[in-house]
């Protein structure tokens, strides 16, 4: 009896990799006149963020925030503290404020795709994200004021509206080349002569 050697199935790349792979490196390629395509920027992390200052009222808040962000990544959160004491928040020094994820790999491309092609053309009214978000260093973040806009959160089982913060980190060595990935992925730029809307972001500072 010949011994039959098993092989397990090749895993298979989100299709949102797949075509960055295919398609989106030759095309940055070709643009930016790289002479290898591992030159090509590719996003390296997705971190999402909330802070939850609601908390101080009752700690439950941030519980139910956790657990949301866990549904919404597919990814345990980790919680994060204050860094120092904000007496006319309430807040002390190493107080649980919020939580955050932060994602690699499969399940980063998997959540990129869900939030660009699912979850943000559900933002009612929306026009698009600030083309002007970078920090100089290839990373973007933007603000997500509302988790409902996830099919992962029932509306029906939320108690409380929570916003959170996107940055996406990405290899590109300038501000240029990280817009041109992040367009080629699906990221609805506004438009630059409509660009003077506030920041997303911005909008979120006051989250809580």
């Amino acid at each position: 009896m010949s011994a039959v050697a098993s092989s397990a199935a090749p895993v298979a790349r989100p299709r949102m990799q797949e075509r960055y792979r295919r398609e989106i490196v030759p095309a940055l390629t070709k643009q930016f006149g790289y002479t290898n395509t591992l030159q090509a920027p590719r996003v390296t992390k997705v971190v999402l963020n909330m802070g939850v200052g609601a908390v101080t009222q009752d700690p439950k808040f941030l519980d139910l925030a956790a657990q949301e962000l866990g549904l919404i990544t597919g990814q345990r959160p980790l919680i994060t503290r204050a860094k120092k004491a904000i007496s006319n928040f309430k807040i002390k020094k190493d107080q649980p404020i919020g939580c955050k994820v932060t994602l690699r790999g499969a399940l980063m491309y998997e959540f990129l795709d869900r939030l660009l092609n699912v979850a943000m053309p559900r933002i009612r009214d929306f026009r698009g994200v600030s083309p002007k978000s970078f920090d100089g260093q290839g990373n973007y973040t933007f603000g997500v004021a509302d988790q409902v806009i996830f099919p992962e959160i029932n509306p029906d089982k939320i108690q409380r509206v929570q916003g959170m913060d996107v940055t996406i980190c990405t290899t590109a060595r300038t501000t240029d080349e990280a817009r041109a990935l992040l367009t080629a992925l699906g990221m609805p730029f506004v438009k630059v002569e409509a660009s003077g809307l506030a920041s997303a972001s911005q909008s979120q500072k006051a989250q809580g």
